[in-house]
C-alpha cells in the first residue's frame, strides 16, 4: 500500500495482525510488569482473620460494661500467634495479633488503667476508663479481600501493587500472557555504538538503539537483539532472515525507510518476501512509517530522525506490543490546550507536550518549543504527547485534545505539574 493513510487506518491495521499471545505460568516473583491471562479471585480472604487493629485489651462486650468497671486479665496475643479461646475477662493483645475466638472489642491500652501486674510486668487487671462500642478496633477478616472475590481481570498488568495484594490472598503462581520476542536493527553508516566515543566526520551518536531499547521492554516486550547495521542491503537481508526462521514476533527497523538513494528498507523487506501493509502515513514527525508481515512476524520500519523514531515505537510499535501481550488498547486523555496552536492540515501532528496546572489550578497541557523531529533536548521537559488532529488548521486555546503519557506502560504523566 502506496498511499499515505490516517493514524486511526494504521493503528486498525496493525491491531487486525495482531493476536494475544498463549499464556505461561510464572511465580509471582517474576510476574510483576505481566499481563495476566487469566482473572483472579481471592482463594482465601484478606485479613484471613480478625486482627486487632491497636495495642490494648480484647473483650467479648455486654451491655452492663460502664467506666471504671474492672476485668481480670487472663491471656496474652501477640502477633503471630494462633487460634486462642476466651469468653471470660480481658486478653491483652498487640495490634495484628488474632482476635481470641470467644472475645469480640478491642479496648486501647491508653483507654484502661492497669489495677495491678505480675512479676514480669504484665497486667493481671484492668479498668476501663470508658465503655466501648461493640467490634471497635478490630479488623475483620475479608474486610480488605472477601474469600471468592474476583481481584484483578484478565488484561490488568501486575503493578507492585497488584503483586502485594496477591500475596496477601496466597497467590504464588500466575498465568500471564508470554512476552512479544522483538528485535531492533538500527541502520546508517554514520552511527557510533560506543557511548562517549570521538566521532569522525560526519559520523554521530546512536541514540536510537539505547532508548528504543528501553522503551520496548517498558512496554511489555522481550527484546531479544539490538543490532546496527551499516548502508549495505545485503547485511539487513541476512539478519532479516535469521530474525524470520526464529518467528520474532517483532522486528524494528530505524533509518533508511524514506524516499532517498540509501532508503533500501522497503525493498529489502520486499526481496526477503515481507508483505507491506502500509508505507507513509498523514502525520508529522514519523510519516515514512513502515508496517509488513513475513509469516508470524510483524515488521515495523522507523524513520532515522530520533523523535520521528520515537514517536513510531511509542504509538505504533506499542500497539503492537499492547495487543500481543493481551494488554487493552490505549486510550488518550482529553485536556485542554493552555493556547492556541496552528498547523497544515491534512496531517496529524504529534507533539511534545507537558501537563501543568495553570494560574486557576485546573489541568492543561502546554506544546513545548523545540518539535523538528531532530530536537531531542526538549524531551527533558516534556511528560506527554499531544495529538493534533489531521483536518485542523488552528487549535483555539482551551480546546481539549488528545493527550497520552510520554512512555509507554505509565499509569501516571507525571508527579508533579509545576505551572
Amino acid at each position: 500500500m502506496t498511499t499515505m493513510i490516517s493514524i486511526e487506518d494504521a493503528l486498525a491495521l496493525i491491531r487486525a495482525e495482531c493476536a494475544a499471545l498463549p499464556a505461561e505460568h510464572v511465580p509471582l516473583r517474576q510476574a510483576r510488569g505481566r499481563v495476566l491471562a487469566v482473572p483472579i479471585d481471592a482463594p482465601r480472604a484478606l485479613p484471613p482473620f480478625d486482627n486487632a487493629a491497636m495495642d490494648g485489651f480484647a473483650l467479648r462486650w455486654h451491655a452492663g460494661i460502664a467506666p471504671g468497671t474492672a476485668i481480670p486479665v487472663l491471656g496474652e496475643q501477640a502477633a503471630g500467634d494462633g487460634v486462642r479461646g476466651q469468653t471470660m475477662g480481658a486478653c491483652s493483645i498487640m495490634t495484628g495479633a488474632r482476635i481470641p475466638d470467644g472475645l469480640d472489642t478491642v479496648v486501647p491500652v491508653e483507654d484502661c488503667t492497669v489495677l495491678a501486674r505480675d512479676a514480669e510486668g504484665k497486667p493481671l487487671a484492668i479498668a476501663l476508663a470508658a465503655a466501648p462500642r461493640q467490634g471497635q478496633h478490630i479488623r475483620l477478616a475479608g474486610e480488605d479481600v472477601a474469600l471468592g472475590e474476583r481481584v484483578l481481570e484478565a488484561g490488568a498488568v501486575l503493578s507492585d501493587e497488584a503483586l502485594m495484594v496477591l500475596r496477601g490472598i496466597g497467590i504464588g503462581e500466575v498465568d500471564v500472557h508470554r512476552r512479544p520476542r522483538l528485535a531492533l536493527a538500527c541502520t546508517g553508516r554514520e552511527l557510533v555504538d560506543t557511548d562517549g566515543a570521538a566521532l569522525a566526520s560526519g559520523q554521530i551518536a546512536n541514540t536510537n538503539g539505547p532508548y528504543l531499547e528501553g522503551l520496548f521492554a517498558e512496554a511489555g516486550a522481550e527484546v531479544v537483539a539490538c543490532v546496527t547495521i551499516p548502508d549495505e542491503p545485503a547485511r539487513l537481508v541476512a539478519q532479516l532472515s535469521d530474525w524470520f526462521n526464529a518467528s520474532l514476533d517483532l522486528v524494528v527497523t530505524t533509518g533508511a525507510v524514506s524516499m532517498g538513494r540509501y532508503d533500501f528498507v522497503p525493498d529489502v523487506l520486499r526481496d526477503v518476501g515481507a508483505t507491506i501493509r502500509f508505507h507513509k502515513l498523514k502525520m508529522r514527525p514519523g510519516k515514512p512509517l513502515l508496517f509488513a508481515t513475513k509469516g508470524r512476524t510483524r515488521v515495523f520500519g522507523l524513520p532515522g530522525n530520533p523523535v520521528s523514531s520515537t514517536v513510531g515505537a511509542r504509538f505504533f510499535v506499542d500497539a503492537a506490543i499492547r495487543r500481543l501481550g493481551g494488554q487493552a488498547d490505549e486510550k488518550a486523555m482529553a485536556l485542554p490546550i493552555a493556547a492556541e496552536a496552528r498547523k497544515k492540515p491534512g496531517f496529524s501532528m504529534l507533539q511534545k507536550a507537558r501537563i501543568a496546572i495553570d494560574a486557576e489550578g485546573r489541568l492543561v497541557v502546554r506544546l513545548l518549543k523545540g518539535q523538528e523531529s531532530f530536537k531531542t533536548a526538549p524531551l527533558l521537559t516534556a511528560n506527554a504527547w499531544v495529538v493534533l488532529p489531521e483536518a485542523s488548521e488552528s487549535i483555539a486555546a482551551g480546546t481539549p485534545v488528545s493527550v497520552y503519557p510520554l512512555r509507554p506502560g505509565t499509569s501516571s504523566i507525571a508527579r508533579e505539574f509545576p505551572p
